[in-house]
């Protein structure tokens, strides 16, 4: 329990990869540090759930992007985490199920469309991906549906400029034990307070006073790792107010992307690792991998609206809708042999209320402003606020970890 009028030097909200990554480095100096999480778990975004496999699943952040520069890769080999290092077969969809043809006509659309991003990234204003796609193109629906899957949203609603700002290593790897419980591991032994909502925060004075659920307290510093949904909306009161900052993560929104988990009996299919869409004509469609990790499951995601409309339906409605599009490609047989193990609700989640960070056409730099610091002693840190990595856990450790650094730095 939170003391009522405790000082101490940080004060960070939000025990998700951010929170626990500042958290982390100010643990190596004198300093009296607390971390605030309104949910009763350790992670966030990133969440590891047991299933009746005995097999673990994440519902949240999956994939170790970018692997070699990620420093989740690290944490996760100095805490024993083994890595799956199978990289995703994400590009070789289409041959799959419509031929070789079909695949090469595919490759020449998305060679194109790669060339229009790099020119419209040139120009001199941001523009809507979705003003690249060429007038009836036979894969715009499909460019579109990954993007839902990407950027949880749709291309309309997609920054050129900030599309073309991430940096994509193309290493992909993951942990058996799940992304979400490398992080909750991590951070396990530091001084973090769950249940507990923060309502305000008052940097008015020469001590910020920071308002909860389980009483006040105060700090020379803080660090607000919380979703930009949750800025946009005002979920935490800020004296004096700060409409650059709600402003900016008004135009980061959190787009929807969610998972639902499906056991599979029997031989068929005998596909491992295999990604695959549902279909190619549609926006509202799932990306499926059969097998991860080789194990008897199938793993679903959907985004954008579909994953929207899907998570408002609830979970059967969510099952139905896999099962229908896994029969349409392996027939009918397949619809027996699966079973529902565990799904997604971030558009809900009442500490999330989205999935990750987007930026709007014309807002890719707010980016930039979302992570500068207020007079050096209320800072942004998160996903969002990268420019490069945006959208990845490893994004929100870098910019955490640069916050702790930066007061760790005006303290000296």
């Amino acid at each position: 329990m939170v003391e009522l009028n405790t000082d101490f030097d940080v004060v960070i909200i939000g025990a998700g990869a951010a929170g626990v990554a500042a958290a982390h480095r100010l643990s190596r100096e004198n300093l009296k540090v607390i971390v605030l999480e309104a949910r009763d778990r350790l992670g966030g975004r990133a969440w590891t759930v047991p299933t009746a496999l005995g097999k673990p699943a994440d519902l949240g952040c999956e994939w170790l992007h970018s692997a070699e520069i990620n420093p989740w890769t690290t944490i996760a080999e100095e805490l024993g985490f083994g890595t799956d290092r199978t990289l995703p077969d994400w590009t070789s969809r289409i041959a799959i199920h419509h031929g070789a043809d079909a695949h090469h006509q595919w490759e020449a659309a998305r060679d194109a469309l790669e060339e229009a991003y790099e020119r419209a990234a040139l120009a001199p204003q941001d523009s809507a991906a979705s003003d690249l796609l060429p007038a009836n193109g036979r894969w715009n629906k499909l460019f579109d549906a990954i993007s839902t899957w990407a950027n949880g949203a749709e291309l309309e609603r997609v920054s050129v400029y900030d599309r073309q700002r991430y940096d994509n290593t193309a290493l992909n790897w993951r942990c058996y034990g799940g992304y979400g419980t490398l992080i909750s591991t991590y951070g396990a032994d530091l001084p973090v307070q769950l249940n507990t909502l923060v309502e305000s925060i008052d940097h008015s004075g020469k001590l910020i006073r920071i308002a909860t659920n389980r009483g006040a307290i105060t700090a020379r510093a803080v660090i607000v790792t919380i979703s930009t949904n949750l800025l946009a909306a005002d979920a935490i009161k800020f004296t004096p107010a700060l409409p650059a900052i709600k402003d900016a993560a008004a135009g980061l929104p959190c787009g929807v992307a969610n998972k639902l988990f499906l056991s599979i009996d029997g031989p068929e299919p005998s596909d491992t690792y295999l990604h695959l869409t549902g279909r190619t004509d549609r926006t509202g469609t799932g990306n499926y991998q059969i097998r991860p990790h080789a194990w008897p499951m199938v793993s679903c995601y959907f985004g954008g609206q579909l994953a929207i409309d899907l998570e408002k339906a609830g979970p059967e409605a969510m099952t139905a809708f896999a099962v229908d599009e896994l029969a349409g490609l392996y027939g009918d047989s397949i619809r027996g042999r699966l079973h529902f193990l565990a799904s997604s609700a971030w558009a809900t989640d009442p500490f999330a209320r989205g999935s990750y960070s987007c930026a709007l056409p014309g807002h890719a730099d707010d980016r930039a402003i979302l992570s500068t610091p207020i007079d050096d002693r209320l800072f942004f840190a998160g996903e969002a606020c990268s420019r490069e990595h945006f959208g990845t856990a490893h994004a929100a450790f870098m910019t955490a970890t640069a916050a702790a650094e930066r007061i760790v730095a005006l303290r000296q």
